[in-house]
């Protein structure tokens, strides 16, 4: 069954997109991705400020 999340409180870092949802537990999770094509980084954090600095330090492998 795919996981089918609602964000909240989205917000852009450079090529990074930042969202706020609740698992299927009903805990908050913080997602960074980044939207750069064929980048491929994306990672759940259980801080918001865990998920900001990834999104400030991350670096698209694809130049």
């Amino acid at each position: 069954m795919p996981l089918n999340r609602r964000f909240r409180d989205v917000t852009r870092i450079g090529p990074v997109q930042i969202g706020t949802a609740n698992d299927g537990r009903g805990r908050e999770k913080h997602t960074a991705a980044c939207t750069a094509p064929r980048c491929g980084f994306s990672a759940d954090y259980d801080s918001r400020a865990a998920a900001e600095l990834a999104a400030r330090t991350h670096r698209c492998p694809i130049r």
